[in-house]
């Protein structure tokens, strides 16, 4: 791996996905790295394509999720660092397989650097995919209550996962192949999906009121800091 080119997404590039929502923030890129680069080493591809791939794959959800794939495609295509390292023809390449990793998408990926990603991009774990659709939930339809949260997300892994979803799998070697089937059983348990469910939800809605709670302390201590700057003879006209 180049180390510059290394340095410069990890510098310019990562640090973007802070901002998004929490299904899609830092570690989940790193993942998506990583398991790129596993799934590359089967392959006769160039490791450092693979890697740009992932590392700007969902950049995209600054501008919303919509369109997400392909506004990640502009950003690496615009991006002019970028040709310190990589030919036109490659940066073509690149892009084609982060538009073509939505797994929404209704045509396969065009090249094998698009099956790599989209293929590394599912993380088909049973309770990573629970909490990333929890997640995904409690950021964007904050006024459902729990029963709306769980309707939502039942609905969403069937729809996506269960037999017959629009999930597609594009990499044979990869464990995803496996680690769906264990999906789709807890899919066809209600009383195994509800109790992952619950545990998740308790954590996450847990884990934001704690975040919540310490945001207003500080937001607290700095208004009385302000307010004691502001009046310095205060606390002496009160004794």
């Amino acid at each position: 791996m180049n180390p510059e080119l290394k340095e410069y997404i990890e510098r310019e590039i990562l640090p973007r996905y802070e901002h998004f929502d929490a299904a899609h923030r830092t570690d989940h890129v790193r993942t998506v790295i990583s398991q790129s680069l596993a799934l590359a080493a089967r392959c006769n591809v160039d490791p450092e394509m693979v890697y740009t791939i992932a590392a700007y794959h969902d950049t995209g959800l600054a501008y919303g999720r919509e369109r997400h794939h392909l506004d990640a495609g502009r950003i690496l295509a615009g991006d002019a660092t970028l040709r310190r390292w990589f030919t036109e023809e490659q940066i073509a390449t690149m892009r084609e397989a982060v538009e073509d990793h939505r797994a929404s998408s209704n045509r396969a990926p065009r090249t094998i650097y698009g099956r790599i990603v989209a293929e590394a991009d599912r993380v088909i774990e049973p309770g990573t995919i629970v909490r990333r659709t929890v997640q995904y939930g409690l950021a964007n339809y904050p006024t459902l209550n729990r029963e709306g949260h769980y309707a939502r997300c039942r609905e969403h892994l069937q729809k996506k996962y269960g037999e017959g979803g629009y999930l597609r799998l594009w990499i044979p070697e990869s464990d995803n192949a496996r680690r769906l089937g264990e999906l789709r059983a807890i899919l066809r348990d209600e009383a195994a999906l509800r109790a992952l469910f619950d545990r998740i939800f308790d954590r996450e809605t847990a884990e934001t009121a704690e975040t919540a709670e310490t945001a207003e302390t500080a937001e607290t201590g700095k208004t009385e800091k302000t307010e004691k700057a502001e009046n310095p003879g205060k606390s002496g006209e009160a004794r």
